[in-house]
């Protein structure tokens, strides 16, 4: 179970295993105050069952919508926030499996067999995003299992679901290094702050010197502040956001390009072309027949 979070330390994780449980099941909607900036020791198995909204894992931000599945390792930082309008709860948005590097480690000692697991344990540590339909149809349906039982029951679903996990090749590495939080609770709660702050006006024209006020920190602290908090600096922040929110638009809008550019928190069509290509790897244009094919195939 998870101990409820105290004012004094707002963005790490203790989970304390009272029950006995080797594995920890949890799911919770959102608004929630375990959704914020955090990292923990346990790995994270993260399935979205409702809503869309972006993802924060380590430097990666990228878009997730109902049934992407994710899994962090220990202390990788991590977030997802939901885009929802004002006053909008969803009751229950996310289903998660928690489970420690010695659990798995001690089990392997009497079970070679799970050594089998290793590769995908170390892939965990840069954050995972599963591609695969069936591996997340599965992992759906074993969810629920693992939600609905105990004991050795639960236990069983869960390795039969970690080999799922494992066998699968289409998957994504997320964080372009490996990343692991050590930072103290108090500049994991301004982190927060910082994040909450650009991810509810990246759409505008923010600046750094209205993120360093918010902060009431200079925009030369907070400007080294936030790199080493989030590995990025902030212009690299908010354009990663602003074309995961394109990549939405793209995607999931028959809107114009040009459009989407503004809409995106762009202010003119060239510099938005340009930080596509950088970020992506291709064309707006491009992305879009491709997001359209892979869904069509997908369909089929």
């Amino acid at each position: 179970m998870t101990r409820p979070l105290r004012k004094s330390d707002p963005s790490y994780e203790l989970m304390d295993d009272l029950n006995g449980h080797s594995v920890i099941y949890r799911e919770h909607g959102f608004p929630c105050p375990l959704v914020r900036w955090h990292f923990h020791k346990e790995y994270e198995l993260h399935l979205i069952v409702a809503s869309s909204g972006t993802a924060f894992i380590g430097d990666y931000i990228g878009p997730f919508y109902p049934y992407s599945l994710f899994l962090t390792g220990p202390n990788l930082p991590h977030n997802w926030i939901s885009q929802v309008t004002e006053g909008e709860i969803v009751s229950k948005r996310d289903m998660l499996v928690n489970f420690t590097d010695e659990t798995l480690e001690n089990a392997a000692a009497v079970f070679p067999e799970l050594l089998s697991l290793n590769p995908l344990l170390e892939r965990a540590r840069y954050g995972i995003e599963f591609k695969c339909p069936h591996t997340i149809q599965r992992t759906t349906e074993l969810l629920h299992f693992i939600a609905g039982t105990r004991g050795v029951t639960r236990l069983g679903h869960f390795f039969v679901l970690m080999e799922l996990l494992a066998g699968c090749e289409d998957y994504h590495l997320l964080c372009g290094a490996l990343i692991r939080s050590d930072d103290d609770e108090h500049t994991l709660d301004r982190t927060n702050k910082a994040v909450n702050f650009i991810f509810e006006r990246y759409a505008s024209d923010l600046t750094l010197e209205e993120a360093a006020d918010h902060l009431s920190m200079t925009p030369t602290y907070f400007s080294r502040f936030f790199r080493k908090a989030t590995g990025r600096c902030f212009v690299e922040f908010v354009n990663s956001l602003r074309i995961s929110k394109s990549c939405e638009l793209l995607s999931q809008s028959k809107k114009a390009v040009t459009d989407i550019c503004f809409e995106s928190g762009f202010n003119n069509i060239s510099n938005f072309n340009r930080r596509f290509q950088q970020i992506k790897g291709m064309t707006p244009s491009h992305y879009r027949r491709l997001t359209a094919r892979r869904l069509t195939e997908q369909n089929a």
